[in-house]
């Protein structure tokens, strides 16, 4: 089932058009939200995300397009599914409604939500090995833009088969300015000792919400000192630290890059405060 413009209906039927233009110029945005026994997670933190992509991107946003609505939305199609009491991964997606070429012949937008069960109701880390590399074949572009969740994500699909077919559970994106700014599909972070430093947005990485709440909780840590600054691929040899973030996953640490290898005790010590942070949303 799918929660289509607000009516539920079966994945079977097909509301998407030849013309969708998602599907044609990636004209769509997307959050991935965790719910858990019917609460939606840091649901103001993604309602508010998605508002401000909209509008980046020039979509004419609905006066029903509230907070309370999203959220609703969400929790409609979680119960016709009888999902309401199990922990559940979201996507809200919203596009720009048919027509035109690379100008559209109108702004309006119409959106769709579909749920996938998860395992875990709360954040935990696997002990298991995590080993990334650098993709180089192709770089993310410095900027705002870069910044939305949009349905143009074909650096993350190669990116995403380069890691496969060389055994790697992810891989690093660089920016054309050759500064490490994120994973496949999250926000990364590096500790050096007592200083913890992740990439600014405008060096292109994604606006993430995990990466929001760590970095909350980051600053209020005593002992370190947090830095929100370009990273070049040379530090990622020194750190004692890597780890990604993403709303799905919570934290996930690196435990190789190349023949450098890592602790994970720092990462594995933030999981709890985010699992606080999420129940407090």
């Amino acid at each position: 089932m799918v929660n289509f413009n607000g009516t539920i209906q079966s994945t079977s039927q097909n509301q998407l058009t030849f013309d969708n233009r998602g599907f044609k110029f990636g004209d769509a945005l997307f959050e991935t939200i965790r719910v858990i026994n019917g609460k939606v997670i840091f649901a103001e933190e993604h309602y508010l995300r998605l508002m401000a992509s909209m509008r980046i991107l020039r979509m004419e946003i609905p006066m029903s397009f509230t907070l309370e609505f999203f959220e609703a939305e969400i929790l409609k199609l979680i119960e016709a599914q009888q999902l309401s009491k199990l922990a559940v991964r979201v996507r809200f997606n919203v596009y720009r409604n048919d027509g035109g070429l690379y100008t559209p012949s109108t702004n309006d937008v119409s959106y769709y939500i579909e749920v996938k069960r998860l395992k875990n109701p709360f954040y935990t880390i696997d002990d298991a090995a995590y080993e990334v590399d650098l993709y180089k074949d192709f770089y993310s572009a410095p900027g705002l833009l870069s910044s939305l969740k949009t349905n143009n994500k074909s650096l993350q699909v190669v990116g995403s088969i380069f890691a496969s077919e060389n055994d790697l559970q992810n891989c690093l994106l660089l920016n054309t300015s050759k500064n490490v700014v994120e994973a496949l599909n999250g926000n990364i972070f590096l500790l050096k000792k007592n200083v913890i430093k992740t990439p600014p947005i405008l060096d292109g990485c994604i606006n993430g919400i995990a990466r929001k709440q760590l970095l909350k909780i980051l600053k209020n840590l005593e002992g370190y000192t947090l830095e929100e600054t370009s990273i070049s691929p040379f530090e990622l040899q020194k750190a004692d630290e890597l780890f990604i973030t993403n709303t799905v996953i919570g934290i996930q640490p690196i435990t190789k890059y190349r023949k450098k290898t890592y602790t994970t005790d720092f990462a594995k010590s933030l999981v709890g405060k985010l699992n606080a942070a999420a129940r407090l949303s």
